[in-house]
């Protein structure tokens, strides 16, 4: 028996490294401000729930977090599991393993699921018999508990900055020796098989591909490291671009990376292929071209080609960023009921804001209890973490139909589903199970 997304657990390599990114807990805890840390539950000196990290994302062995009026105590020590205090399991998605839960679930204990990424890094999280195993979320999706949508948007501020935006004489001086369209990516075959879009474009339009996938261009020396993708050096050669190929690697609502928001940042257009909700986040409504809306690669290379040669044309969709007016009222709202912060030290990050929802949620409960009251019932929804089924591009010929996604992500997924419903009838009947025992419900007819 082998699991097909069994490399969904590890680093990708090649993958494009964040700054915001929740592997990067070193850098998220320096910005919280309200941080005491405790060795154990007994040095705390208050009554208050215990809030178990079963996945040691934080690497935290105790902390005394103060959520509004209320206090809980964080820990990744699983010697807590039975302590009579704990009343939250906490999960982050990536490193979510089959083979340790805490299990038998007592009835008073929640759980709660904090997974920003893709399907491809556990797919079997994103199907309703999964993600409706627990009480709490927090992901890309607007429809969760914690919405993390705009994860890799710093500000409204960052997206009005003209710093890094060059004037379109500069850049059409540039494309005597420049392509008009720009393609950074390493993490090459993801779900959304961006590859064979990418690829078919440059049949008919010139495109400078920095990163691994489709390489045709070079970075210089200093810049090939992939930790320098945030450096103004690298920002000031992405700048020089009228437009840059934003191509998320799976296709999902609300599911709006970096790829999106940089373009943004530097004054270029972007080319966007990913979320079916991408309307709902941009600026405007003339600030990007949508990939969806052409039937056929060769249709965006031509009007590309159109707005390459018709400056008014493709300034009409820089005018936002340079009027500074962003359009779009349900992005403000968002950003303005946002949490969180990121890389603003005056803010929680986004991890300590999930910790505070399962306090709060815990400590309602506990108070509803003691006034004789039902405890309040929360469940994930299947369209808390939820991605279509993987498709080719039409465009492709017989002969090519998606083989990616016809022979590594389409088994992936469907396999995924059996995973999910696995996991769903060995958790309810509540006590530890095998791997081997998993595995063979898996697989079984």
């Amino acid at each position: 028996m082998v699991e097909l997304g069994q490399f969904e657990t590890k680093a990708i390599k090649g993958e494009e490294p964040h700054s915001d990114r929740v592997a990067d807990w070193s850098q998220l805890k320096e910005t919280n401000h309200l941080r005491n840390t405790v060795k154990k539950y007994s040095d705390v000196g208050i009554d208050c729930p215990i809030i178990l990290w079963w996945s040691p994302l934080t690497g935290e062995l105790g902390r005394l977090g103060q959520c509004g009026a209320d206090t809980c105590f964080f820990t990744v020590n699983r010697t807590y599991r039975d302590h009579h205090k704990t009343r939250a399991f906490l999960f982050y998605g990536t490193d979510f393993q089959i083979n340790s839960l805490p299990l038998p679930r007592k009835p008073h204990h929640e759980w709660a699921l904090f997974h920003e990424e893709s399907p491809k890094n556990n797919y079997k999280l994103f199907h309703e018999p999964s993600v409706t195993l627990f009480n709490y979320t927090s992901t890309f999706s607007r429809n969760s508990h914690l919405p993390l949508t705009t994860q890799y948007l710093e500000s409204i501020g960052e997206l009005k900055s003209l710093k890094y935006m060059l004037p379109l004489h500069v850049k059409n001086r540039l494309r005597e020796h420049l392509a008009p369209l720009v393609y950074v990516q390493s993490d090459c075959d993801p779900p959304s098989d961006r590859d064979s879009y990418v690829r078919e474009l440059m049949k008919y339009i010139q495109v400078d591909s920095y990163g691994e996938c489709l390489h045709n261009k070079d970075l210089p020396t200093n810049l090939k490291d992939p930790t320098t993708m945030d450096d103004d050096a690298f920002y000031g050669i992405l700048a020089q671009y009228k437009f840059i190929l934003a191509f998320e690697n799976a296709v999902c609502d609300d599911y709006v990376t970096e790829k999106l928001w940089r373009p943004f940042k530097l004054g270029a257009v972007p080319v966007y292929y990913g979320s079916p909700s991408i309307a709902d986040w941009l600026p405007s409504n003339k600030s990007a071209i949508l990939v969806r809306n052409f039937s056929h690669p060769k249709d965006l290379a031509e009007y590309i080609m159109q707005l390459d040669g018709n400056d008014q044309a493709y300034e009409v969709f820089l005018e936002w960023k340079r009027k500074g007016l962003i359009s779009n009222e349900k992005l403000l709202t968002a950003m303005k009921e946002r949490r969180w912060g990121v890389r603003d030290v005056s803010q929680d990050n986004y991890i300590d804001a999930f910790e505070c929802v399962v306090c709060n949620g815990v400590w309602e409960n506990l108070r509803r209890k003691r006034k004789g009251l039902s405890p309040i019932e929360r469940q994930g929804q299947a369209n808390h973490l939820s991605c279509p089924e993987p498709k080719a591009f039409t465009f492709l010929q017989p002969s090519n139909v998606g083989k990616v996604v016809r022979d590594l992500w389409k088994p992936s997924f469907d396999q995924s589903k059996r995973e999910a419903a696995a996991l769903r009838h060995l958790v309810e009947l509540n006590k530890n199970f095998t791997v081997e025992k998993f595995w063979r419900m898996v697989f079984s007819d």
